[in-house]
């Protein structure tokens, strides 16, 4: 089993690498990045069409910086989390389609100080490009991110106190529906990795989308790494 899920682990891997974007490594700034949409990423045509237009207008993008700077302010351990709610079904940056219509809620680490603060909207505003330009509301809170990677895969646990909870794992053998799926849609943002994870948790329960979610059982996340 060990053997089958590094192999899927390979190609999904490669997958991304062709189809997502990236940005060049510049070396100021790095750390884990953990995305969970509201519908499937790794997926078969077959069921991304019953999706598409209907659901996956929602996300939730973390950034877990483990060092580097932004604007000049460092930003050594700390972490930024956007809450997206779009108008149509998040699809990538890849895709083609114009930009997108999307309010966001900005969630900033509690341990940073006002100019860390300030810096952590900007990097996620750049980060999220048009996902991320229209932010409602920004939150302080406490904010943990735990990852794990192992076996080409790994797991991931976020969590803001009371706002976002979200916790993925790697993508097993019997996850597989289809028998064709691939990363259908690719990251939101910029990552030099990203692997398609399962997602066990993603909650969301803070004000200023209109909405509030807790769902589970889907291929929905991702789990990488991003430098800039």
């Amino acid at each position: 089993m060990t053997r089958i899920l590094t192999v899927i682990a390979l190609g999904v891997t490669l997958a991304i690498s062709a189809g997502a974007g990236t940005l060049p490594s510049k070396g100021t700034i790095e750390g884990n990045y953990v995305e969970v949409r509201s519908c499937d990423v790794y997926t078969g045509p077959c069921f991304a069409n019953g999706e598409m237009g209907l659901t996956g207008e929602e996300a939730i993008l973390t950034w877990d910086v483990t060092k580097g700077s932004y604007n000049g302010i460092a930003l050594n351990g700390l972490k930024v989390i956007a809450v997206v709610k779009a108008t149509d079904t998040l699809r990538g940056k890849t895709d083609g389609q114009k930009p997108y219509t999307a309010k966001s809620v900005v969630i900033v680490d509690a341990k940073a100080d006002a100019a860390q603060k300030a810096a952590l909207t900007d990097f996620a505003k750049e980060m999220g490009g048009d996902l991320v330009s229209d932010v409602v509301r920004v939150e302080s809170t406490d904010i943990a991110v735990e990852v794990d990677k192992c076996h080409g895969g790994g797991c991931s646990a976020v969590r803001a106190e009371g706002l976002v909870d979200i916790a993925t794992r790697c993508l097993h053998e019997h996850d597989k529906h289809c028998g064709n799926e691939t990363a259908f849609y690719p990251p939101l943002t910029s990552t030099t990795t990203a692997i398609p994870q399962f997602t066990e948790r993603d909650m969301f329960g803070g004000e200023g989308l209109g909405l509030t979610w807790d769902a589970s059982g889907r291929r929905s996340a991702y789990l990488g790494t991003f430098s800039r």
